[in-house]
């Protein structure tokens, strides 16, 4: 009897280690990295992606949440919601599963070919005891890169491969409908800010508006102690004029955007439209001496005709919702051609007329 019970708990001790041991198989064989993502991204200091086109950008941290692009040496002030949603991304994305063992190479050639090159560094510290209790010596370091390529077949992840792994993964975001690829942009250009000017009203000083065409329709608004007064273009003070469209103006510059760079216009279209006078000339001057300029021109439908019209001023077909600008900044040293929107700039680019009481006017046109 008592051998009976030995043989029957043999048998079940070596069934359940045999579970056992298929268990931790299975386990081991669905585990993935629980590191692939970035757990602090406060602590990146700058971000460099290249593609195969030759076209790279590199972000660097200026402060908590500011960053600039760097071209070439030369820095642009960044747009920091992609920023943010690039840091957000490196932060959420997440294994969704292995890829399939026979579609390997096929991937790794694939990710050969066309993948994105993500560098991400980070401020780590040169000592780290205690489980993060006690750092010193805190220096930048390069910690991770991806790969990242194309997306997989339901659209809703990508396959990307990290430097120092076996092999590479199906990565996704949970909870986004989408694969991460179009958020690691290599183009500079789209990492650079729109913003043109962001001063409160009482930060601003003076706001001048020049319109060539109209001088007489020319004013300034300045200053005077808490309010504003507006000089018109003989150089007189009016003697009253309408304080809300004044305001309205005023309060306009808060956060103030053009629509897009002018890369994705040709050379040729751009120069014919910018090449002649100014329908206005905007500048903003705020409290510490500051100033921007920003020119508008018309954006024409088809600026190819202006090549051929014997008179261009008698062109009148133009964009109705877009036009030109040059926007030189404080100390810049090169102009940048950008499109903005009639609708940002309704309440701007109006003569002096209207401030005065009269009606509004596309004064751009």
């Amino acid at each position: 009897m008592k051998k009976r019970n030995i043989i029957l708990i043999a048998i079940v001790a070596l069934i359940a280690l045999t579970a056992l041991i298929i268990a931790l198989r299975g386990s081991r064989k669905s585990t993935f990295p629980q590191d692939y993502h970035i757990a602090d991204t406060a602590s990146v200091t700058r971000i460099f992606m290249a593609d195969k086109q030759n076209q790279q950008v590199l972000l660097v941290r200026t402060g908590d949440s500011s960053w600039v692009v760097d071209c070439n040496g030369t820095q642009y002030q960044a747009n920091q919601p992609m920023v943010n949603l690039l840091l957000e991304t490196l932060n959420t994305m997440r294994i969704r599963q292995q890829v399939n063992r026979s579609a390997i190479p096929t991937i790794i050639k694939d990710l050969s070919a066309r993948a994105i090159k993500v560098e991400v560094y980070q401020r780590k510290p040169f000592i780290n005891w205690f489980g993060g209790r006690l750092t010193l010596f805190p220096r930048e370091k390069h910690t991770v890169t991806y790969f990242v390529g194309r997306e997989t077949q339901d659209m809703m992840a990508s396959y990307m491969y990290r430097e120092g792994d076996k092999v590479p993964y199906v990565i996704h975001i949970p909870g986004f409908r989408g694969f991460p690829t179009p958020r690691f942009i290599t183009d500079p250009l789209k990492w650079r800010s729109h913003l043109i000017v962001d001063l409160d009203v009482k930060a601003i000083d003076r706001v001048e508006l020049t319109i060539p065409d109209k001088p007489e329709e020319s004013f300034a608004v300045q200053r005077e102690g808490e309010g504003f007064h507006l000089e018109l273009a003989n150089g007189q003070r009016a003697a009253g004029f309408d304080t809300a469209r004044v305001a309205q103006m005023l309060s306009s510059f808060t956060y103030l955007n053009f629509d897009e760079y002018a890369a994705i216009v040709p050379n040729s279209f751009a120069d014919s439209c910018v090449s002649g006078t100014p329908r206005t000339i905007l500048r903003i001057t705020d409290t510490a001496g500051h100033t921007r300029e920003m020119r508008t021109f018309i954006k024409y439908e088809n600026p190819d005709d202006l090549l051929v019209m014997p008179d261009p001023e008698m062109y009148e077909t133009f964009d109705v919702d877009r036009l030109y600008a040059l926007i030189r900044g404080e100390n810049a040293t090169t102009e940048d051609t950008v499109l903005i929107q009639y609708y940002i700039f309704d309440n701007i680019l109006q003569p002096a007329s209207y401030f005065l009481g009269h009606e509004k006017q596309r004064i751009a046109r």
